[in-house]
């Protein structure tokens, strides 16, 4: 494998490198994850990176289940664990305090909690090893699509050509805007600040502090990371005095003011790590393919950060892309195949929009908001909403529509045993995979695209399954016929 650094020299303006399949833009967690899941499959990929060097904040994020899930199915998860804390997954909807059900339908029933630049440099890292190329230091300014594929400009007068463009470059997109695809949705009405800083007074006091306001303002918090340091967030409820938003990031004396407005102290706050802010604005761009440009991760859609979900949701957006197209780059794909991309995944952004807004609203200090809270307290008592709600958040309750059918039909597969260890080590490659306790059935000429397991002692209800390379449940059944028909909807025609 190569190291994935890419030295090609600026080229003239009549110039234009066509070595690619997909040029990715931005590597962040979306964009590396994308490029390994195409690299799994042979696809020439650069990733542009418009940044030169790695961010210099170390924000925590927290990994959910069914992110950590994928990580499995991709033998990374040991690499993560080494740099993250697990804690326990309740408490995830509007941060109300209640412990996880039994028996949440996981293997990896847990929150991961890990530095955003770990998960990044390890995503790059491996996306480099599967043969991705990478440009640190690469910004889009401009491109052209046509029949034939996407010619990129750079910033510095660089021209590249590709088969396929994806924007993965963050909420201010610049492939989107230049895509022209509306982004519409509510604009930030409420501005929380978040940082790493020392603090002066002892831990006990601290505690007791963030205790008595968290009883009515749930988005502070002061957590401890050892040595004095804290992670400090504190909405703002007294707004800059020239009453506009921030073009800079904010600074300490910023901290202290609201830490004051809000609690009554600043717990002598001092030595910051970093420094940073963030809005509720809520966006979902209206399309994520136009042509031969599609859009991943943020550049297609935004929303607050309560529950944790925006990482994870553009982690899953890649894995359910790479696959896809792969298929259309490698000639096999279905007509429909990419299509489902936008089916798929942009109605389980919009309700991770729709959960981000009523998470909102449940931390307001406002009469209703936390009659609200209280009501939805008291219903999480019961299982099945508790359960519910962090199937939600964590994206294991997803089903994709495919049809009538069983249950498991679009659902993921949870991580189970075979005769060969467990499940997620035998999707490693990216393939599709039958998993056939009858012994009986073959994938024929799709063997190139879809590996089979005959295993009588899979740990099953049903007789066989067909598994996507994202792990979602595409067929139920144990009639060859059948089998047949959905192995063509999905791997395209066979070979031979």
């Amino acid at each position: 494998m190569n190291s994935g650094q890419f030295t090609a020299e600026p080229s003239s303006e009549d110039t234009v490198e066509r070595d690619f399949d997909v040029i990715i833009a931005g590597c962040g967690p979306t964009g590396a994850m994308l490029a390994a899941e195409l690299r799994l499959h042979d696809v020439r990929v650069l990733v542009l990176e418009k940044e030169t060097e790695p961010a210099s904040f170390v924000r925590i994020v927290a990994l959910h289940m069914r992110s950590i899930e994928l990580m499995a199915m991709r033998g990374l998860l040991d690499r993560l664990l080494r740099h993250g804390r697990q804690r326990p997954v309740g408490g995830v909807f509007a941060a109300i305090p209640k412990p996880a059900p039994e028996g949440l339908d996981s293997e990896y029933a847990y929150l991961l909690g890990i530095p955003q630049p770990v998960v990044v440099r390890l995503l790059e890292e491996h996306a480099a090893y599967l043969g991705a190329r990478i440009l640190h230091g690469g910004a889009v300014a401009g491109f052209e699509q046509d029949g034939e594929g996407v010619t990129v400009e750079l910033a510095d007068g660089r021209r590249l050509r590709s088969r396929y463009l994806v924007g993965c470059d963050g909420g201010r997109s610049t492939v989107r805007k230049l895509l022209g695809v509306p982004f519409p949705g509510e604009p930030s009405r409420n501005e929380t600040l978040m940082g790493e800083m020392e603090v002066g007074v002892p831990p006990e006091e601290v505690s007791a502090e963030v205790a008595r306001v968290r009883e009515t303002q749930q988005r502070f918090w002061l957590r401890p990371f050892g040595a004095g340091v804290y992670s400090v967030v504190v909405p703002v409820v007294v707004p800059p005095a020239d009453g506009g938003g921030r073009s800079q990031p904010p600074a300490l004396e910023d901290f202290r003011r609201q830490l004051r407005a809000v609690a009554g102290t600043d717990f002598g706050v001092h030595s910051p790590r970093w420094l940073s802010s963030f809005g509720d604005a809520t966006r979902l761009a209206e399309r994520y393919r136009v042509g031969r440009v599609l859009l991943a991760g943020d550049a297609a859609h935004i929303h607050p950060p309560t529950g944790g979900q925006g990482l994870n949701l553009g982690l899953q957006d890649a894995f359910n892309l790479g696959w896809k197209l792969a298929a259309r780059i490698g000639g096999w794909a279905p007509d429909t195949l990419l299509d489902t991309y936008q089916a798929e995944r942009r109605p389980v952004a919009e309700d991770v929009l729709d959960n981000t807004r009523a998470q909102m609203e449940l931390h307001s200090t406002e009469p209703g908001a936390r009659a609200v809270r209280r009501l939805l307290t008291e219903l999480m008592d019961f299982d099945e909403v508790n359960r519910r709600l962090i199937e939600k958040v964590t994206a294991t309750g997803i089903r994709y529509d495919f049809g009538a059918g069983p249950d498991l039909l679009g659902r993921r597969m949870r991580d189970i045993g075979v005769g060969q260890g467990n499940l997620y080590g035998l999707l490693r490659r990216g393939r599709g995979l039958l998993l056939d306790r009858t012994e009986r059935l073959t994938v024929g000429g799709w063997s190139d695209r879809v590996d089979r397991l005959a295993d009588p002692t899979a740990a099953l209800d049903v007789p066989c399954v067909l598994l996507r390379p994202d792990g979602h449940v595409a067929w139920i059944g144990d009639d060859q016929r059948d089998l047949d028909e959905h192995l063509a909807r999905w791997f395209g025609e066979p070979v031979g």
